[in-house]
């Protein structure tokens, strides 16, 4: 695997930071492939894809002669702290580099290339890693720098393959990147809602060709116009024979008669602009790297930073090596769910829940449970996909499942139907919401749905929503005194672009609008490479909770970003002013300001437009820009479909375990506050929280959670705008490990 490495000598202030330029041949070669880097040098490389600084196999580097060479090249610079982003084989160099350093250091010193005091100087090499791959096949972080920018051209392709597929009826065959690992394959197929996944860690069956037609066959029987087989290149029958596009295009073809087309996507899932999660991510584990460089002793063992939840952590690399190496073996041995479990809990959650959706048949005895889903609150991408594996998560427990239209409305109104397996056909990839919703609140008509939850036999909810979902299920709980009709079982799955919905630290939809804006920033700043001096002033929206303003600051390199839980005044944004008066003397001569739209009463998006206008007269021209509700259209990106899906299952499987608890006397009866919950993210886990319980933590005036974990990245997006402040480092990644992470999984 090919290595990008950057490197920082914290002993070295003159000379602070150098960029390798092609990976470990750079290092070995040495010369011109190290250079200073400045902040202007790493300008605009946010929205690059690839590696601006290049990356190489290197042979050289493979020899004890060329690693001696690449010691030889750092301890003349006097670089002591490498941080290198690459692979399992780029990082396992990097360890044993770091392990032979004192022999290398003697090699030099016999040879006569350094000097004693050199050697002193330069006596310990600190390491830390970065994973770059797009296939996010190492263990011990959810989330590789990369995958989600892969997982967008995949189903780029795959929304516009489809669309072709459905017109004329075809079985379509996509094979992905994945040579050992089906993490692409397998959220591509949950993504998409293929018929079938083939991935390496699980092997189908044996007899798979008939079990795979007859399932191609029973979706064509209930009108699917549409088949969906997603392939990993590495997938394997069960004695480990390859399993291709073509012998799969062979089998349906002659079996079935189906029209059928096969598609290697290739490459292509290797290029374009980074999506807005893996600039985060990439800008995240970044500072993380730097910090554990700074931190390290010549004790403390060379280190991988890595994404757990919304988390940054600290592995051992060795260990993070050991154990996906380990899968390769279980692989081999036949040993195929523990190689599921040993590559970790976010894939393990991803088989589990496509095992829920897929190969499955409704059973014949049904349970008389009524389950209604009804989307409530503004509408946003990743809301259909939610509803879709509800629906079908449900219908395979044995649940009938009623479509509540238009939110509270419909379901005081009776606007309520059926939906069979296949009415939800087609949903994961579409915005908006087909169900339809309303911001309209249930006190003011909770007789009407009290009665019409009686008169549909209603015994649980599904809220799926933005702030008003909250709120309202609140109210419903909080009406249980007076109408026993409310006393069912209810879950609220946050769905809203403003992520503002308290009990999660993520909500459906908000990935897509952060991408929404992210890509327009990066049109805009591109406007301005031409122009020269000029600063875009663009408003998001989120009402008063911040988070797309900060995180799409982060993802598209803003120079500020107002938002209402950081209060700025008149002094705060004379600074920002100067600042980009003395940006405009460097070579990057434009400016991106970015304004959540309910920062501030007064500081409006005009009249900071006015402002920046009059400040910078001279020097820089402005624009302004009210990106409005494009935010929530769209398709909805992988993770929101991804996120939709999993939410969606979790859902209903947590209402039927509870349907059970809360059966007495031949009835549902739940009253207690267990039996309403929000079902959300919280650092490492899907979790449900009692909605009672976070009444607490809620500014229902302000409609946002008092505890926000983003508010942490905002001083990141500052030093990154080349303001001189301070990092809170009281909450750094401690070192874990991944041995015993493994067995809590």
């Amino acid at each position: 695997t090919s290595s990008s490495g950057i490197s920082c000598s914290i002993q070295n202030p003159l000379n602070l930071l150098k960029l390798m330029y092609y990976g470990y041949q750079g290092l070995v070669d040495g010369g011109d492939n190290i250079r200073q880097a400045t902040w202007e040098s790493v300008s605009m490389m946010l929205q690059l894809g690839g590696t601006v600084i290049g990356s190489a196999r290197c042979q050289d580097f493979r020899s004890k002669e060329g690693r001696a060479k690449a010691a030889c090249n750092l301890v003349k610079l006097g670089i002591t702290n490498l941080c290198v982003i690459g692979g399992d084989g780029s990082l396992t160099g990097a360890n044993e580099f770091r392990n032979e350093w004192s022999e290398l250091l003697q090699i030099l010193l016999k040879a006569g290339k350094i000097t004693a005091e050199e050697a002193k100087r330069s006596s310990h090499l600190n390491i830390v890693g970065m994973v770059g791959s797009i296939d996010n096949d190492f263990c011990g972080t959810d989330m590789t720098i990369g995958t989600d920018s892969a997982l967008h051209r995949i189903m780029e392709v795959v929304d516009a393959i489809t669309t072709t597929a459905q017109s004329h009826q075809r079985a379509f065959i996509l094979e992905v990147m994945g040579r050992h690992c089906g993490y692409l394959a397998l959220v591509t197929a949950l993504a998409c809602g293929a018929d079938w996944v083939f991935i390496p860690e699980m092997p189908p069956d044996e007899g798979w060709e008939d079990h795979l037609c007859r399932r191609l066959t029973y979706q064509r029987s209930i009108g699917n116009r549409l088949n969906v087989i997603i392939v990993a290149e590495g997938a394997l029958d069960r004695h480990g024979k390859p399993i291709t596009c073509d012998i799969i295009k062979n089998l349906v073809t002659k079996k079935l008669s189906f029209d059928t087309r096969a598609t290697i996507l290739g490459h292509v899932q290797r290029g374009g602009t980074p999506s807005a999660f893996d600039r985060i991510l990439g800008s995240r584990m970044g500072v993380e790297a730097v910090m554990a460089l700074l931190e390290a002793t010549p004790d403390t063992p060379a280190c991988v930073v890595s994404l757990s939840g919304n988390m940054a952590v600290r592995l051992p690399l060795m260990e993070c090596v050991q154990v996906t190496k380990e899968v390769t073996k279980a692989m081999a041995e036949g040993r195929f769910e523990e190689a599921v479990k040993l590559r970790g809990k976010s894939f393990e959650n991803n088989w589990n829940t496509y095992k829920l959706l897929a190969h499955v048949t409704a059973p014949d005895v049904k349970s008389n449970i009524n389950i209604a889903i009804l989307n409530v609150g503004a509408p946003c991408a990743g809301m259909n996909a939610a509803v879709r594996s509800a629906v079908r998560i449900g219908i395979l427990q044995g649940h009938n499942m009623l479509a509540v239209h238009d939110g509270f409305d419909g379901l005081a109104h009776g606007t309520i139907e059926p939906m069979a397996w296949g009415y939800v056909g087609g949903w994961t990839g579409k915005g908006g919401s087909n169900l339809g919703t309303k911001r309209s609140l249930p006190a003011s008509m909770i007789e009407e749905i009290s009665l019409n939850i009686a008169k549909f036999n209603i015994h649980a909810l599904v809220i799926i929503g933005g702030f008003e979902a909250f709120v309202g299920g609140l109210e419903l709980v909080t009406a249980r005194e007076k109408f026993e009709e409310l006393c069912i079982p209810l879950v609220v799955i946050p769905a809203t672009v403003s992520n503002n919905v308290p009990g999660s630290d993520f909500s459906i939809g908000a990935d897509t609008a952060l991408n929404t804006i992210t890509t327009t920033c990066d049109r805009i700043k591109q406007s301005a490479a031409g122009t020269k001096r000029r600063v875009f002033i663009i408003e998001t929206m989120g009402g008063y909770c911040g988070y797309l303003a900060t995180m799409a600051g982060l993802a598209a390199g803003a120079d500020a970003a107002y938002i209402y839980e950081d209060p700025f005044g008149i002094h705060d944004l004379e600074t920002n002013v100067e600042h980009l008066l003395e940006k405009m003397k460097t070579t990057v001569k434009r400016g991106l300001i970015l304004r959540n739209e309910k920062c501030n009463a007064n500081y409006t998006t005009d009249f900071l437009f006015n402002l920046y206008s009059e400040e910078g007269k001279g020097v820089f021209d402005c624009r302004k820009n009210v990106l409005g509700h494009m935010q929530q259209g769209g398709t909805p990106t992988p993770f929101d479909r991804n996120f939709g899906t999993k939410m969606g299952a979790k859902a209903v499987l947590w209402l039927t375990d509870k349907l059970k608890e809360c059966y007495r006397h031949g009835r549902i009866f739940a009253n207690t506050p267990d039996s309403a919950c929000v079902l959300g993210m919280k650092k490492r886990a899907m979790i449900f929280q009692p909605l009672f319980d976070l009444k607490e933590d809620t500014d229902f005036e302000h409609r946002i959670p008092k505890t926000e974990w983003w508010l942490k990245l905002r001083p990141i997006l500052k030093i990154l705008a080349k303001y001189k402040i301070s990092l809170d480092t009281s909450e750094t990644a401690t070192m874990e490990h991944v041995i015993k992470k493994r067995g809590t999984v």
